[in-house]
């Protein structure tokens, strides 16, 4: 038997710095995931806040803003801020300079680059700081994209769904992938032979193309694009767990549970499954790097999450004309987002393989 042992496989992971730093990052990730339209400058649903009057500008750019309040705006509960934002409560409007005058506000609004415009709305002088209350200074540290959307909100709210497509992929990978590879090895026969023959199918289709085809016929989505890279990585690991069963099927112990009259599903989920879960864990990490990898390509080529979501492949497709410009940064910076998380991934899967001592099982 090898069923994990929690205590001995962290402190063999303790002692690996790199994976260390990878699992904080991880961890920091997830926690700017859940928290991120708290923590986003722009906390309206998406950060969709547009001002292409302010377009592709450079990171740490300020600007002074009119806040043009509206009638009515819905309140929401802290839940409901905490997962889709809050609608803003005023129209900014982006200005070079304001002046109070009696009952007033003259504002310089900035039209373009080169051009200013003159404007004059009434504000209630009744409020106090009435200046503060109506003009706000805004620093976007990370610059704008071509529709003066806030690059910061939209990466920080963008971490959601390349965790939430990693998690639910490796989720429907696994549950796929342990159960037919442990059916294939245990019942062998006609089931070893008709699973291995849909593995060896499936892994013959570019994973890619696969993804079209479920696309194409499940439609584009939210929701689809995780179920789509979920079903074309559960190969491996099914690959994976056959291996793995076929030599703990024979080993003793599930000898004598046959003997003792156990039935094959309980064998299977009670005494085989719980000790491929090594292997298992050392596979969902590879996998989870992989799914934010290819939901990227997918949002990129536009079949993945559709606007106004934020996504950092959709970021790289939007900015990438940028980067033969002098706005390079704003496709980078999505890329390089997506080079650190996927990298922390593949640090902790090789660390997990090194603590679980399952080297000659990947």
């Amino acid at each position: 038997m090898t069923q994990i042992n929690g205590n001995r496989t962290w402190k063999r992971l303790k002692q690996n710095k790199a994976a260390i730093a990878a699992l904080c990052f991880i961890l920091l990730t997830i926690l700017v995931a859940i928290f991120a339209y708290l923590i986003a400058p722009d906390h309206t649903p998406d950060a969709n806040t547009m001002n292409v009057e302010i377009a592709t500008q450079k990171s740490g750019f300020q600007c002074l803003f009119f806040k043009k309040y509206k009638s009515t705006v819905t309140r929401h509960t802290f839940g409901h801020r905490l997962l889709f934002g809050q609608e803003a409560e005023a129209e900014l409007i982006p200005v070079k300079e304001a002046k109070i005058i009696g009952d007033s506000i003259h504002i310089a609004h900035i039209a373009d680059e080169q051009i200013v415009e003159l404007q004059t709305y009434p504000i209630d002088r009744k409020i106090p700081d009435t200046y503060n209350h109506y003009i706000i200074k805004r620093t976007f540290w990370l610059g704008t994209d071509k529709y003066g959307r806030d690059m910061l909100s939209r990466l920080l709210i963008g971490t959601r769904i390349s965790l939430a497509v990693g998690f639910i992929a490796v989720i429907i990978s696994l549950l796929i992938g342990v159960m037919l590879g442990s059916f294939s090895a245990y019942f062998a026969g006609i089931t070893d032979m008709a699973i291995t023959w849909l593995i060896n199918v499936i892994w013959a289709i570019p994973t890619l193309l696969l993804v079209f085809a479920i696309t194409s016929v499940l439609g584009k989505g939210f929701w689809l694009i995780f179920i789509a890279v979920g079903f074309t990585m559960w190969v491996g690991t099914a690959r994976l767990i056959r291996g793995q069963v076929m030599g703990i099927k024979e080993l003793e112990y599930i000898h004598v549970a046959r003997t003792m009259g156990f039935s094959s599903w309980r064998i299977i989920f009670r005494h085989i499954i719980p000790n491929v879960m090594g292997p298992t864990i050392v596979m969902a990490a590879s996998n989870f790097a992989t799914a934010i990898l290819i939901e990227a390509g997918l949002s990129f080529l536009g079949i993945g999450v559709q606007p106004p979501v934020s996504s950092w492949g959709l970021m790289i497709k939007a900015n990438y004309n940028f980067i033969i410009t002098n706005r390079p940064m704003l496709a980078i910076i999505p890329g390089i987002a997506i080079m650190l998380i996927v990298l922390a991934f593949n640090i902790l899967g090789n660390a997990l393989r090194d603590a679980l001592d399952v080297k000659g099982t990947v």
